[in-house]
């Protein structure tokens, strides 16, 4: 566990609402620079919609979420005004967001997916793009297709080549909504690597996943979730080994009756 970086998230009593279904129940909690964090928990407990406004692609109703020192706050019934939409970009920069479908496109090769962004972004020349594009690529195993297109390439290749897309903007944070749900069991393995290899070099990673022992073995910290509340937020080992709440044990001696190694 990370005790010297600084904070590099800072969540602070989030809500959302989608019309009377409450989603997220005033979270807070802080993730420091080069931490590895899992979300876990059932299905429909407001964890995709807590990366997401972690993102800004879902604007919170109230509450602040602060990334690499950029900070978005909302108070409850506030209108979203272009100062605050000026935040939500600045913030946005700073993260890559890898999705369960790799929503590459289908019309162009791995480094034109890779590129497009730093070009039209951020106004990168073509061959300085492409430097960086394969740099990329290399970082996540797939230099040697950077001429293929998506509709070659299996679902572990694709998921590698939307993480070197996502990187190639440069951010300080990296967020997966189960970027392995979709794969084939025999592909995950190579996705989870990437994650690895990424926080090997300090990338700060946050990912929900059912992967339960990805996320035992490799995470920093486990956040449990459970009807839009974090219910626990602890070490890996700890959290796994000695759950406090009731409703963490139920949840993974599910997998454990499933058969899942834990």
């Amino acid at each position: 566990m990370n005790t010297v970086n600084k904070p590099l998230i800072v969540i602070e009593n989030l809500c959302k609402s989608y019309e009377d279904a409450e989603v997220l129940k005033n979270i807070s909690f802080t993730i420091r620079e080069g931490d590895l964090a899992s979300i876990i928990g059932p299905s429909g407990c407001g964890k995709s919609t807590f990366l997401r406004c972690i993102n800004c692609l879902e604007l919170m109703d109230s509450g602040s979420v602060t990334v690499a020192g950029v900070t978005v706050s909302r108070t409850k019934g506030e209108t979203p005004s272009d100062s605050l939409m000026q935040k939500v970009h600045a913030l946005r920069t700073e993260v890559g967001m890898v999705f369960q479908s790799y929503n590459l496109f289908p019309n162009k090769n791995l480094l034109q997916n890779t590129i497009l962004a730093p070009m039209v972004v951020k106004h990168m020349d073509r061959e300085e793009a492409e430097e960086l594009g394969l740099r990329m690529l290399e970082k996540v195993g797939l230099k040697g297709l950077a001429l293929k297109y998506p509709s070659t390439l299996s679902g572990g290749q694709s998921q590698r080549a939307a993480i070197a897309r996502a990187l190639a903007m440069n951010p300080r944070v990296m967020l997966y909504d189960e970027p392995t749900s979709a794969l084939d069991p025999e592909l995950v393995g190579e996705v989870l690597q990437v994650m690895k290899d990424l926080d090997s070099e300090g990338m700060t990673q946050i990912i929900v996943t059912h992967e339960m022992k990805f996320a035992k073995d490799a995470s920093d910290y486990i956040i449990f979730m459970d009807k839009g509340e974090i219910v626990e937020y602890e070490d890996g080992d700890i959290l796994f080994a000695h759950p406090k709440n009731d409703r963490t044990r139920a949840f993974l001696r599910h997998f454990v009756n499933a058969g899942v190694t834990c």
